[in-house]
């Protein structure tokens, strides 16, 4: 049974033209939903329009909405397109016959359905209940439920504010800004009993006060998990852009005691990305957010603990365990472990850049800022697939974008479809054999000096926004000399550990290292921390199932 929900207007609605039909869902609905939710039913697109925009109007709250496909004037998916601009958060089932399997399959990617049912629909006890029920659940976690936010006050151009605001956004903590120089923001540091000068000041639900938290305080005081629910676990996966998501989701799902550690946010550099546009399944594109809450859904749903703000300093061999040492001393063993620790992005190395980090100059999507870029110039350095997706998300908001570029094009690191999309975009422009050689500014970012690569002339520009993408480094320092690394400390291996035809040092079993793992037996890399991989999304969720499979293989040896 769905458990009762906590506002007592909240509504599930269904339309279809066929009144017989119609009574027949809203019938199957009450007998199940009914005393924790209003069942309301429409028989037309345009009326069930009209009862969105007066619950609306009223502040009711619309969990689910199931629509009939072959209705006149407007089908299913017309409608559901018009209700996600009033209810974005609701989940969106659409009902078909058989022959309109591929309408259902077309409209997951046009309005991001979340199921389709084919009719009849008896018995709802199997066929009805169960997707309801789950996406009843699906909808109490999401950010559209209505929950006391938190706070946030703090100072539009200070660096430690853009940290909390991107680590909410990114784990999806429903949040609200309040500029310190606001009367509502200086109401609360008021109350707060604080001053101003240390920002930001973060207001939890339960009304408790950090200043200046640090991630895993804010984690913890704001509900995400943070301490292993065990001491021993099948496997830890370590990392969770979309291979170590991957990872999870494979390994919980066939049955191993899972625990996905990651240090800020689930998603990796693809979560921060405003839009994937060559990813399997997506024609329209999905944004990287979307994809990483799909998949950190799907992991939680199959079992696997996912904890966040947790930094690994270590890991050990002790007989068949597999220990990973945290920055607070405690650690967790494991039968394997799953490197997925991705890369991030390199610093630009320009004279005033490191000052004026988060306060003018920022590194990846920074997608928290976008709206803040409204009618501004807007720099974006970089060349490959990432620069090229944020320009095309700021260029929405931003007056200008200008790519600058240092290769003498862009056809050497991005994707075809993105540099056609950039040239058909008219506040876009790209500046090749371009360098950024300083940024100035006081307390934020004011001008950047330009330098022509080839002719060596620079000039000056006014600019209040500059997002930098040149480039990754693996976070694989805290491994020191415990795996092998290549000589730019990618994760060797596989064949790359026995290029001279020899096992790797140490290595004491009779066979050589599988295709993902590592020099340490039962640990495997994946991803974009592996040496020589693809550094693409897809790459990055096959190799996490992969080494899944290659982790059950271990186990069966062990």
């Amino acid at each position: 049974m769905a458990q009762a929900a906590d506002a007592a207007r909240t509504v599930i609605l269904t339309v279809d033209d066929d009144p017989g039909v119609s009574r027949a869902v809203a019938r199957d609905l009450r007998r199940r939903y009914g005393e924790s939710y209003r069942i309301v039913r429409a028989e037309s697109g345009e009326s069930a329009l009209d009862a969105l925009r007066e619950l609306k109007l009223r502040g009711d709250l619309v969990a689910v909405i199931l629509a009939d496909y072959r209705m006149p004037q407007m089908n299913g998916i017309e409608f559901l397109e018009q209700a996600l601009d009033v209810y974005p958060g609701a989940r969106r089932v659409l009902l078909t016959a058989y022959a309109d399997t591929n309408a259902a399959i077309d409209a997951i990617n046009v309005v991001d359905l979340d199921h389709y049912l084919l009719k009849p629909w008896d018995p709802p006890e199997e066929k009805l209940y169960p997707v309801l029920d789950d996406l009843l659940d699906a909808w109490r976690n999401s950010a559209y439920r209505p929950v006391p936010a938190t706070k946030v006050v703090g100072h539009r151009w200070s660096a430690r504010s853009s940290d909390v605001r991107e680590f909410l956004a990114r784990n999806q903590v429903p949040y609200r800004w309040y500029s310190v120089e606001e009367p509502e923001g200086q109401r609360l540091l008021a109350a707060a009993g604080e001053d101003g000068r240390r920002l930001p000041l973060v207001i939890t639900p339960d009304c408790t006060v950090l200043v200046e938290p640090e991630a895993p305080e804010l984690a913890a005081r704001v509900g995400l998990a943070t301490s292993p629910a065990a001491d021993f676990y099948d496997l830890v996966v370590i990392g969770g852009g979309p291979a170590g998501l991957g990872a999870a989701v494979y390994g919980a799902s066939e049955g191993l005691r899972t625990v996905l550690v990651e240090r800020s946010a689930t998603g990796g550099q693809a979560g921060q990305s405003s839009r994937i546009e060559n990813y399997l399944g997506f024609p329209d594109g999905v944004s990287g957010a979307q994809l990483t809450d799909r998949a950190r859904r799907q992991a939680a749903k199959f079992g696997a603990e996912l904890l966040t703000a947790r930094e690994v300093t270590g890991l050990e061999v002790n007989g068949a365990a597999r220990i990973v040492r945290f920055a607070d001393g405690s650690s967790i063993a494991a039968h394997s472990v799953i490197l997925a620790t991705g890369v991030q992005y390199r610093q630009l190395e320009a004279t005033g850049c490191t000052d004026l980090t988060g306060c003018g100059v920022f590194y990846g999507s920074a997608l928290t800022e976008a709206a803040s870029c409204q009618g501004h110039d807007v720099y974006i350095v970089g060349g490959a697939n990432s620069a090229g997706q944020a320009a095309m998300y700021l260029s929405r908001f931003a007056k200008s974008v200008t790519l600058l570029v240092r290769g003498a094009d862009l056809s050497a690191s991005m994707s075809y479809y993105l540099i056609q999309q950039i040239n058909d975009a008219p506040n876009i422009s790209v500046r090749c054999r371009t360098v950024v050689d300083a940024a100035h500014g006081t307390d934020r970012l004011e001008q950047l000096t330009l330098r022509h690569m080839a002719s060596g002339e620079t000039e000056q520009v006014d600019a209040q926004w500059m997002f930098v993408f040149i480039g990754a480094a693996p976070l694989t320092d805290w491994l020191g000399e415990t795996v092998l690394r290549d000589e730019r400390g990618f994760i060797l291996a596989g064949p790359d550990l026995t290029a001279d035809g020899r096992p790797p040092a140490g290595w004491e079993l009779d066979r050589p290292p599988y295709h993902l793992e590592t020099s340490i037996p039962g640990v495997f890399v994946a991803g974009d921390a592996r040496a020589e991989s693809a550094k693409r999304v897809a790459s990055a969720v096959g190799e996490g199932a992969m080494a899944v499979m290659l982790v059950h293989r271990y186990l069966e040896q062990s």
